[in-house]
């Protein structure tokens, strides 16, 4: 009796829905069970009580603390991140593999040890003469500290894939520096940056650690939404505390689709002018 041998193409599908399926499990255990979670804590109370705790003075005033703070902080290190990823790619300079192995040192290092040289380098002692704990520039040093690796990271890859002859032949058509990069090299950019950009801001508007000691939550000024969510569950209103986190966990979604669609656009332009 002759063998059926399976179809090539139905192996191919059978292992592809293996892999989706894993995935898809692995997804739901990680990410979205506790998202739902905490959706069903945020509304274990009702509605009204959801709102009252997203619309109360203090909550409100975390969210402007942090959505100010963290959208600076985000501007500032998408300029000096793209300026770190040039230098790390196009230039040479004694000391490089250290400074490209220092980047990723916010990744490895606890939060709270972040908050801690924060506070000894800019604290009441501050050897360099800056006292900003307590203030909004404290914490705003600390999140660009915690943050800047995402946007280095995202660029700099693309940035070492850049067709460079393509530069050259704009420089040889007269092109000046500042042409070559708005008209070259930027568009290829875009869509890296972008998604650096959302990723730095939304760790930004989730951070806790780093601020803790060099911030101080002084309501209004320095205390951000996650310092908030702790100190309502000090006073045990989970259902408040997940409320909260339900408005920055929408809030960051929406600011990634929002620029990783426009990265993908972006993207797609470039092809085509390409």
């Amino acid at each position: 009796m002759t063998a059926v041998l399976p179809n090539l193409s139905e192996v191919r599908r059978a292992s592809t829905s293996l892999r989706v399926g894993a995935a898809v499990m692995w997804l739901s255990v990680i990410v979205l069970l506790p998202l739902a979670a905490i959706a069903w804590q945020a509304a274990g109370s009702g509605w009204h009580a959801f709102w009252l705790a997203v619309t109360s003075n203090a909550a409100l005033a975390s969210f402007r603390v942090t959505l100010t703070i963290a959208a600076g902080v985000t501007v500032l290190n998408v300029v000096f991140g793209l300026l770190i990823a040039w230098v790390l790619v196009r230039d040479d300079f004694p000391g490089k593999r250290l400074v490209d192995t220092i980047i990723d040192l916010p990744f490895a290092l606890p939060t709270i040890v972040a908050s801690l040289v924060m506070l000894a380098l800019y604290g009441p002692h501050s050897p360099v003469g800056l006292h900003l704990q307590h203030t909004g520039w404290g914490v705003a040093v600390a999140l660009a500290f915690v943050t800047l690796p995402f946007v280095v990271r995202a660029v700099q890859p693309v940035l070492l894939e850049i067709d460079r002859e393509t530069e050259e032949a704009a420089a040889s058509l007269g092109a000046n520096n500042a042409t070559i990069f708005t008209s070259v090299v930027l568009p290829s950019l875009m869509p890296s940056l972008l998604s650096g950009a959302g990723l730095a801001f939304s760790r930004a508007i989730g951070e806790f650690g780093s601020v803790v000691l060099i911030g101080g939550a002084v309501p209004g000024k320095t205390e951000v939404s996650s310092q908030w969510i702790r100190t309502l569950i000090e006073n045990d209103d989970r259902t408040g505390a997940a409320a909260i986190s339900i408005v920055l966990l929408g809030i960051s979604f929406v600011v990634l689709f929002i620029l990783r669609t426009l990265g993908s656009r972006a993207a797609k332009r470039e092809e085509l002018a390409g």
